[in-house]
């Protein structure tokens, strides 16, 4: 899950697994696989940074992948 902050500037999580489609339209809409859509503050490349980083920590935490 990563943090994300609403336009009311209130902080929220999403399940990075299901984002769809993040789109710039100027504010960032993140769409999800259940056609949900939400608007946020952050830009697709801040975004992005955190699904990589929440995998990173993710796959690091499993000592199988160490393997």
């Amino acid at each position: 899950m990563i943090k994300l902050t609403a336009l009311n500037n209130k902080e929220f999580f999403l399940n990075c697994d299901l984002i769809e489609k993040i789109e710039s339209t100027p504010d960032t809409v993140i769409t999800t696989t259940t056609n949900k859509k939400y608007v946020v503050l952050e830009k697709p490349e801040v975004i992005i940074q955190r699904i990589i980083n929440f995998k990173r920590e993710y796959m690091l935490s499993k000592p199988e992948v160490l393997k």
